[in-house]
């Protein structure tokens, strides 16, 4: 009933039938208006059963409890800067934390690299000789105590699991 109410008054508001007429013409216009101001409330016939299903549908999958889930993001790549046979045990100690942690690395040896470890000083702004260096991504995050504060801090997830 109600939808065929709609119907009618959509074919009245959009019919071309008196425009000739101001007094017929703006009326018209001011409902228009305001139908489309209202998200199109009056609307025709097959418009109004579309409406329906999807309507229908919604409260479907509503109650099915199936949201389309977002992909997850994947994970930053963590880095290990190191040099061979230097602070082994620190480096372990890293290796150990990012473990337990769940988080993948990569070692990346830089001796004899001096551009790489060029780059590891400068962007970390540290000293060639305090390596192992971590990075998340093209973030340093540090050596060992650098790396255990960020991750106390929750900094280290939010840098390798962006949200």
């Amino acid at each position: 009933m109600l939808s065929r109410l709609r119907d009618t008054l959509f074919r009245a508001i959009t019919t071309s039938r008196g425009d000739s007429f101001s007094a017929v013409r703006v009326p018209k216009q001011i409902a228009r208006d305001l139908n489309v101001t209202l998200g199109m409330v009056i609307a025709p016939r097959d418009e109004l059963a579309k409406r329906a299903e999807a309507s229908a549908r919604l409260a479907e999958l509503r109650a099915a409890g199936t949201a389309p889930s977002r992909p997850r993001r994947e994970a930053a790549p963590v880095l290990v800067y190191f040099e061979r046979d230097r602070n082994v045990r620190e480096l372990g100690r890293i290796e150990e934390l990012l473990a337990a942690r769940g988080i993948a690395w990569k070692r990346l040896d830089v001796a004899g690299d001096e551009a790489t470890l060029a780059f590891v000083a400068l962007k970390a702004k540290c000293e060639t000789d305090e390596l192992p260096i971590v990075f998340v991504a093209d973030t340093p995050v540090g050596g060992y105590e650098a790396l255990v504060d960020a991750d106390l801090s929750g900094e280290l997830a939010r840098l390798v699991q962006p949200s």
